[in-house]
């Protein structure tokens, strides 16, 4: 018959074999790593710093800010920077995401130049280990001398993340109102203009996320797209002269747009019909008409439909928006609907005209492509902004694709994410949101290693007291025992 102390032993041994062996179990779920995801789609938006923007639109520089890229402007006072790209690892929290778009700042005009000249290009915004750091191309004029320097991805402003738990997400990441300071290296490409540790104006981004992609699934898909993308090109139009596709871009007018968003109208605009937002622009898709490139004659109609609304009696609503080049010359036409105190409403009414040569017609791959034209107002443009702007003043540059045939992919338009909006408000506090459970298809799957960790805590929280236990009785039952305390028992 065994002795009590082999007794003990059998006992111990056979606890610790129960618990080595549900922890062995249930460690490999504790271990496992949530999935990296890639960033794509979203928008960043930031004045930079307010002051800088008085300044260089104030009576001392005299000068104003030009927008380049497809950047938009949210409000009155800040720039909203697209399509976003980059990395994000939900074990880490490490974030990488960089945005397309730029502005430049121009000011004192002396003859033909400006003594004040600075583009700020291409915002990333990384954050890693508790730390943020927004970086961005810089092409700057010093002051004094005028020396000009380009330097790309200058660690520009430092961010302050305090109190952020970046870790976890599985859906799109908000980062809101997060405070900026100027960095050493910033203010040296800044031109001077401010010291290191300046504040400058609080950065707000908002990105999608998405799974990693298999990299064999991606050869096969792609190569499935290209067959099929061949296989169109290789046939035949219905029509000769029909239009496959078409999409126009036109942002009405940056101040307009401006004026709605800002403090004065307090407004918005909403899309519908297909309207799609691309921050500076907003796209009419959908054409369908003809096209005669012999004639240089484009004649197409467009889906979709914007509505500025404010306060002021401001509701305008362009609908129906067709294009229509003869002649060396385009016109944009749209039905109109205004309610606010000089109301009208036009049918087919010409607001805006461009330049549209021949030579600028001829199609290229299936596409034929206008970009960034410059557009004048018409008198119908005038009555239909309730004399705002005079018959003749500058408008939005206007962009047009057409595409001939099936295989001719239309451009791209800034992507500003699922979660981008006209006109939002920073929030007072900054933090990463998640989709909510029932949205996400994943979302299970990332809360499992939680629930799994807490059973092994418990689990090995026993194993500690069992041994603190058996420790405490034997020291009771044997006062010989060599068996001391740990600073647990005490």
């Amino acid at each position: 018959m065994p002795s009590s102390r082999q007794a003990r032993v059998t006992a111990r041994a056979g606890s610790v074999a129960v618990l080595t062996a549900l922890v062995g179990a249930l460690l490999p779920a504790v271990t496992a790593h949530a999935e990296s995801r890639t960033v794509q789609g979203g928008r960043l938006d930031w004045g930079i710093k307010s002051s800088f923007q008085s300044y260089v639109t104030g009576p001392i520089a005299q000068g104003s800010s030009t927008l380049q890229g497809g950047a938009a402007t949210v409000g009155g006072s800040q720039f909203r920077f697209h399509s976003a790209k980059g990395s994000y690892d939900p074990d880490s929290g490490a974030f990488d995401a960089g945005f397309s778009g730029g502005v430049r700042f121009t000011g004192h005009k002396k003859g033909g130049s400006y003594e004040l000249d600075l583009t700020i290009s291409r915002p990333t915004v990384k954050i890693s280990g508790g730390s943020g750091t927004l970086y961005a191309d810089m092409v700057s004029k010093e002051k004094g001398t005028g020396k000009v320097t380009s330097t790309p991805q200058v660690p520009l402003a430092s961010l302050n993340i305090s109190g952020i738990n970046m870790k976890g997400g599985t859906g799109p990441i908000a980062l809101n109102n997060l405070p900026a300071t100027l960095t050493s290296q910033g203010a040296k490409a800044f031109a001077g203009y401010y010291t290191a540790g300046t504040a400058l104006d609080p950065v707000s981004l908002s990105t999608d996320l998405a799974a990693k992609p298999d990299g064999k699934k991606d050869e096969k898909s792609a190569g499935k797209k290209d067959e099929k993308s061949a296989d169109r090109k290789n046939k035949k139009k219905a029509k000769a002269g029909r239009i496959e596709d078409a999409a126009v871009d036109w942002g009405v007018r940056r101040t307009f747009r401006e004026y709605v968003t800002g403090s004065i109208a307090k407004g918005e605009w909403k899309l519908s019909a297909g309207a799609q937002d691309g921050g500076a622009l907003f796209r009419f898709p959908q054409g369908e008409g003809t096209y005669d490139e012999k004639k240089g004659t484009l004649d197409a109609d467009f889906a979709g439909t914007v509505r500025f609304t404010g306060a002021h009696g401001l509701d305008l609503a362009l609908s129906d928006v067709a294009v229509e080049v003869k002649d060396g010359k385009g016109t944009l036409s749209a039905d109109v609907e205004s309610k606010g105190d000089k109301g009208v409403s036009l049918k087919k009414a010409p607001l805006v005209t461009f330049a549209a040569a021949d030579k600028d017609l001829k199609p290229k791959d299936g596409l034929v492509a206008l970009t960034e034209v410059p557009s004048k107002l018409t008198a119908d443009g005038a009555k239909a902004f309730g004399g705002m702007y005079k018959a003749g003043s500058d408008m939005d540059p206007l962009s047009l694709a057409v595409a001939l045939d099936a295989g001719a992919e239309l451009p791209a338009l800034p992507d500003l994410g699922s979660s981008a909006k006209p006109a939002p408000q920073p929030e007072k506090s900054a933090e990463p949101r998640t989709e909510n459970a029932a949205d996400s298809s994943d979302s299970s799957s990332n809360a499992v290693p939680i629930g799994i960790g807490a059973g092994v805590a418990v689990l090995l929280a026993a194993a500690v007291a069992f041994g603190v236990v058996r420790k405490k009785r034997t020291a009771a039952a044997a006062p010989g025992s060599t068996d001391t305390p740990t600073s647990a028992d005490s």
